[in-house]
């Protein structure tokens, strides 16, 4: 974990221009990366019982994943699946270090699998690159740099679109774009504001987004062991390195690795892999692709380098399931359960009953007294429902200031009420009372809150 990164080697960045090598792996990365840019794009218009597929909507305070929506009141399962999502991250990495960095991570997707391409597309391979960079400013020039950042502010624009869809939702996205920017100039200025953020991430600071600003990367650190399966370069069969040679004879002592530098020409970080595990590794498998395709030619086994761990390579061992692999396992599997639990007994509508705060009781005509309440009445579901509060003894009667009346799915609503118990029938101080929350007849919660009246001897 002792290499310098590439922005730390000079006072001036080094520039980074990645082979590309369209190897087995590649492929499936590409593969994935496709079938993650669908749903990326797709996620914010594609709906479930009307709701979005996801939607983080902090402003409003509501979530919605799969289509079931989430409250504020449902803070703790947020906690506990974020306690869940980490402790997976954690038993992951021990296993297979950064390869959700490579494979999975919205950054290396769009950079390597949209961005490069498009580079590429434009001003050629890598050694194109670096001479157009390098050549003097001319109408080409011009041309292809023009029109490879236009081209990056256009994905930019659509990324920004996409990403606002799942903070506000798309049918509020829709309006900003259709209707008069005075109406929606915050949401405006928004987009544009993501826009020139993800244009500079793609076209200027690049891989320093996992080499220098993720965390992640430097977590690795601490969380990988001689056991955990990462890129890595077997030294014990490639090392001492050297060039073929037409001279060499069966009493060469040279290893498989003939230095062509390939591995390091495709890094989207510019590593050396061969000078061992490094944070800037982002487990992309670019340097094994291209590893494979040398071995083939030179007809040397595959894989000289591969998905190892140090006792693999040291030891010759097989992967193993480490003791501390199965206690962060079995903590997922207890945690999954008590989060799978509190979502499938989760209600479909809650009430939060309060009796006014200051206000003493009342005494009414015929020998009743009353308390007077503020409730609020969410609704879960996606449906339109109309609900009722009634009270659990049929001899307490509940008298509406405002009635709580149909309730539309996704939202709440609030209702004051008081709540009519004959004087005859306090005992003490404080009561208990308990109300039922019905829709269609069907009693949804029982909730209790407290009744304040006079003694009677």
């Amino acid at each position: 974990m002792d290499a310098v990164l590439p922005a730390e080697k000079s006072s001036k960045r080094k520039w980074i221009y990645p082979l590309i090598r369209k190897g087995k792996l590649y492929k499936w990365r590409s593969y994935i990366s496709y079938v993650y840019l669908l749903l990326f794009f797709a996620g914010p218009f594609i709906r479930i019982n009307g709701q979005p597929l996801l939607l983080l909507n902090i402003i409003e305070r509501q979530f919605v994943l799969f289509g079931q929506v989430f409250w504020p009141e449902d803070i703790f399962l947020f906690v506990l699946a974020s306690l869940v999502f980490i402790v997976c991250v954690v038993v992951f990495t021990i296993a297979f270090g950064r390869v959700f960095c490579g494979w999975i991570c919205p950054q290396t997707i769009f950079m390597e699998m949209v961005f490069r391409k498009v580079e590429a597309w434009i001003e050629g391979d890598a050694n194109k690159q670096k001479k157009l960079n390098a050549a003097p400013w001319t109408k080409e020039k011009y041309l292809k740099k023009s029109a490879k950042h236009i081209v990056f502010i256009i994905i930019s624009f659509l990324i920004a679109n996409t990403f606002l869809a799942y903070i506000i939702g798309s049918n509020s996205l829709k309006k900003i774009i259709t209707e008069p920017v005075s109406a929606h100039w915050v949401g405006f200025a928004s987009i544009w504001v993501f826009t020139i953020v993800f244009y500079l991430v793609y076209s200027q600071v690049r891989e320093l987004v996992c080499t220098v600003i993720c965390p992640y990367g430097r977590l690795q650190g601490v969380m990988i062991d001689e056991h955990t399966l990462v890129v890595a370069y077997d030294d014990v069969r490639g090392e001492p390195r050297g060039k073929l040679s037409k001279h060499d004879d069966a009493f060469s002592f040279k290893g498989d690795c003939v230095d062509c530098g390939l591995c390091v020409a495709v890094c989207p970080t510019g590593i050396d892999i061969r000078k061992g595990t490094q944070l800037e590794c982002v487990n992309c498998t670019a340097c094994i692709d291209v590893c494979n395709d040398v071995m083939d030619k030179i007809h040397k086994p595959r894989n000289l380098i591969g998905f190892f761990s140090e006792s693999m390579i040291r030891n010759k061992e097989k992967p193993t399931f480490t003791i501390r692999m199965m206690a962060y396992s079995a903590v997922i599997l207890v945690l999954s359960g008590i989060l799978g639990y509190f979502i499938f007994t989760r209600k479909d509508m809650d009430v939060t009953v309060m009796r006014s705060a200051g206000m003493l009781y009342q005494q009414q005509p015929g020998g009743n007294i009353s308390n007077i309440y503020n409730a609020e009445i969410i609704n879960k579901t996606n449906e339109k429902r109309t609900i009722t509060l009634r009270p659990e003894d049929p001899d307490i009667k509940i008298k509406y200031i405002q009635a709580p009346g149909p309730v539309n799915g996704g939202t709440s609503v609030k209702t004051i009420f008081f709540v009519v118990i004959p004087a005859a029938h306090i005992r003490q101080a404080k009561t208990d009372v308990r109300l039922q929350l019905v829709s269609n007849n069907k009693i949804i919660q029982t909730v209790s809150t407290t009744f304040v009246g006079p003694v009677n001897d």
